[in-house]
């Protein structure tokens, strides 16, 4: 049974090797309010527990503050 990235898409043959992506897919697995950026968890922390956004020029920060997972995110139809 093939794994998939949910972010990218991408399929990999083992769980382990989807973790493993997961830390690093361009895609990511948060986003931000103030700028609208995707970014992965390791480019928004150092230490797992304060978060900013990577973009340079936005001042997002703070997990349910700013920052949010992409997969909480609701699509709502217009």
């Amino acid at each position: 049974m093939p794994h998939i990235c949910r972010n990218c898409k991408r399929t990999f043959s083992t769980e382990l090797e989807l973790e493993l992506h997961r830390d690093t897919c361009s895609d990511g697995q948060l986003y931000c309010d103030d700028c609208g950026d995707r970014f992965t968890e390791r480019a928004a922390t150092e230490d797992g527990w304060h978060y900013r956004c990577p973009n340079e020029d936005c001042d997002g920060s703070g997990i349910d503050d700013d920052i949010h997972k992409v997969s909480d995110a609701r699509v709502t139809k217009q």
